[in-house]
């Protein structure tokens, strides 16, 4: 990855397929791509990462660009998912997050009282804080030379409280539970001001040369259908509809968007109708149940247990068959449902790939 160039006058690109089957048109396989395929699974990754802090590799773009294209080199994937982290645009609001090993992301000063919230940037100029996304971003999307359309994201607003609140990882999400149903003016303050700093940034990274985005809403599984109604739905619809009319304003292609509510079954029936082209779907759910309530107008995104790849590789392949059997070949686009484990075989994420093609190829033929 040689140094970025500008946002303008990209390689032409050579597979469309993830792109097409996301705006629901024809597709002669079904694309597949892996969340976090980016990944410790790889060992060049973790040499590539070896030697740098993590939230430093983010910010280089040219270590992001190496670790984005390192699984495109191994397996056909259809897609490339820039390399960052959600924790970025808390980063982006002045909280500062480290990287603890053996812990994950942390916290140093989590909000624990409602005037926290007045130590948080309140306008985020997300150019100044967040440029080394998109330029990571543009240089990826060079680099990749048209080879597959890359990927931007962002966490969801519920997700990113959570861990502003919690600090880090947690089991219960208690303590920003609790603000949901403690302060729920406060919440919705701190959830606009996230929703509004996702709008700019997902805007940003279509700018710099994304061609679809993610959003993920990863802890949705801790909220129920009621907390899932007052404090991320809403949100969820608005960044939809606010990147897409900035997008028209700013004359810059309208791409795909994707919401990724993990364990959110009891939400399927909104998501479909949250204004996404593509909803993503965890392993918990069935496919049939979740076309049925999603409705035929909107692409599936998922959803085998990422467990599955350690299975020997003839099951790999026979689980992916019933998966294609059951979600049809069609307006759908293959995914683990959730992100891959850093101690995978890669040889099995490759067999996963190439069952998706093979097994898609052979359905779509009879």
């Amino acid at each position: 990855c040689s140094l970025p160039r500008s946002p303008k006058g990209f390689p032409k690109l050579k597979n469309d397929t993830f792109l097409r089957a996301a705006r629901g048109e024809q597709t002669e396989h079904t694309p597949v791509w892996c969340m976090r395929q980016a990944g410790r699974y790889l060992p060049e990754f973790r040499e590539t990462r070896a030697s740098q802090d993590f939230f430093a590799t983010c910010r280089s773009p040219k270590l992001c660009c190496e670790l984005t294209l390192q699984p495109l080199r191994r397996f056909p994937l259809d897609a490339a998912i820039i390399f960052s982290d959600i924790l970025v645009v808390p980063q982006a609001l002045g909280m500062e997050v480290v990287m603890v090993p053996g812990k994950g992301p942390t916290f140093t000063e989590p909000l624990k009282e409602v005037e926290d919230l007045l130590k948080l940037r309140q306008k985020v100029d997300v150019t100044a804080e967040l440029d080394y996304v998109f330029q990571a971003i543009t240089l990826t999307r060079h680099s990749l030379e048209g080879k597959v359309p890359l990927i931007g994201f962002s966490g969801a607003p519920w997700t990113l409280m959570s861990y502003m609140i919690e600090g880090g990882g947690s089991t219960t999400m208690a303590k920003a539970k609790s603000w949901l149903y403690r302060h729920p003016e406060a919440s919705h303050r701190l959830l606009r001001l996230l929703a509004d700093v996702i709008i700019d940034y997902l805007v940003g990274q279509v700018a710099a040369g994304a061609q679809a985005l993610q959003l993920f809403e990863s802890h949705a599984g801790h909220l129920g259908p009621e907390l899932f109604q007052d404090f991320a739905l809403p949100y969820i619809r608005d960044i939809a509809q606010a990147v897409k009319s900035k997008l028209k304003q700013e004359a810059l292609p309208l791409v795909p968007m994707i919401v990724f509510a993990k364990d959110a079954h009891y939400a399927l029936r909104d998501l479909g109708r949250a204004g996404y082209e593509v909803v993503g779907l965890d392993w918990t759910i069935w496919p049939q149940e979740a076309r049925a309530q999603i409705g035929k107008d909107v692409t599936l995104q998922g959803n085998l247990d990422p467990c599955a790849l350690y299975a020997p590789k003839e099951k790999i392949g026979e689980l992916v068959k019933k998966m294609l059997e059951s979600f049809g070949t069609q307006r759908y686009i293959a995914n683990l449902g959730h992100g891959l484990y850093p101690d995978m075989n890669p040889e099995h994420v490759g067999a996963f790939v190439e069952a998706v093609h093979a097994h898609s190829r052979h359905i779509n033929k009879h």
